[in-house]
């Protein structure tokens, strides 16, 4: 008997980079907190979409017999196998090497379908139409030029407008697993953000995201600017505009600038004393000078 809840009616996109060997899940639905339910990855593993009358434990067990060198083929036979209501789930599933597999039940509303290629598996359910999947995969192949995260968002994005879910708009997930890519390197969890309920959750999503990259990412070495000249004049107005009282670069501004950083949360971009990033100086310049 199907489980009295209502479907997660999603349009979702699994993938791997080619390049970093990422894994990613893009999901968006006209659901409370999709990204609760459908995204499951483990970095150098596997990702996993589950959606429509979703059961979660295929996400767990497709890693765990991921992990156990099976195949995804044979992992869909087992799924199916352990669940009388299969016919109403949706998935997609895709490996560390890239094999790819999509799942539409017969019982999942309409329009519901999907698509599969190397490194990707596209599904949505309850989509105004095919049109909505062709535009997440499309857009996905074409825009290689974009780093992996934001062409996930991108192709999500490409979907939504071309139709999206026929209800409506509500949550969004990114959620890309790195090996050791997660916060200081102690899990996979490289980039994990959440629209629970907002009226254009895409759009915020990858507003999040250029925070994240922001807050996050390590500065390019051949980018760091020396703290001396100009450079050291623009980093003295910021911290008197923060309360501090240096008219030239010395020791204790050092630390200042340092103190300022954690205050702000930027102390990925602060690799190298002496040095300081030109996207955390140009951040610190608009927030604080304007």
């Amino acid at each position: 008997m199907l489980l009295n809840l209502p479907p997660v009616a999603t349009f979702s996109l699994v993938a791997k980079d080619p390049n970093s060997q990422d894994l990613g899940v893009v999901v968006a639905s006209k659901f409370l907190a999709v990204g609760s339910v459908v995204p499951w990855l483990e970095g150098g593993v596997g990702a996993v979409a589950t959606q429509s009358y979703a059961n979660t434990s295929f996400g767990l067990r497709t890693l765990e017999a991921l992990r156990a060198g099976q195949k995804l083929g044979d992992i869909a036979i087992m799924l199916e196998a352990n669940d009388p209501e299969h016919q109403s789930r949706q998935y997609g599933l895709v490996s560390a090497d890239g094999s790819s597999y999509s799942f539409t039940g017969s019982a999942c509303h309409a329009w519901a379908g999907g698509r599969s290629g190397q490194g990707f598996a596209a599904q949505g359910n309850l989509l105004t139409g095919a049109e909505v999947i062709d535009a997440l995969v499309e857009t996905f192949l074409a825009r290689t030029d974009l780093a992996f995260p934001e062409r996930l968002l991108t192709a999500l994005l490409a979907a939504d407008t071309t139709g999206g879910d026929a209800r409506g708009r509500q949550s969004a997930a990114l959620y890309v697993a790195r090996i050791k890519g997660g916060y200081a390197g102690f899990n996979d969890r490289y980039i994990d953000l959440r629209i629970d309920d907002h009226s254009t959750p895409i759009l915020e999503l990858q507003r999040l995201l250029s925070i994240h990259r922001l807050l996050f990412e390590r500065p390019d070495p051949e980018a760091l600017l020396p703290i001396r000249d100009d450079i050291a004049t623009r980093v003295l107005m910021v911290l008197r505009k923060a309360g501090n009282e240096f008219t030239q670069w010395q020791h204790a501004a050092q630390h200042a600038l340092e103190d300022l950083a954690g205050i702000e949360n930027l102390e990925e971009r602060f690799t190298q004393k002496g040095f300081i990033d030109p996207v955390a100086l140009e951040f610190l310049e608009q927030k604080y000078l304007g």
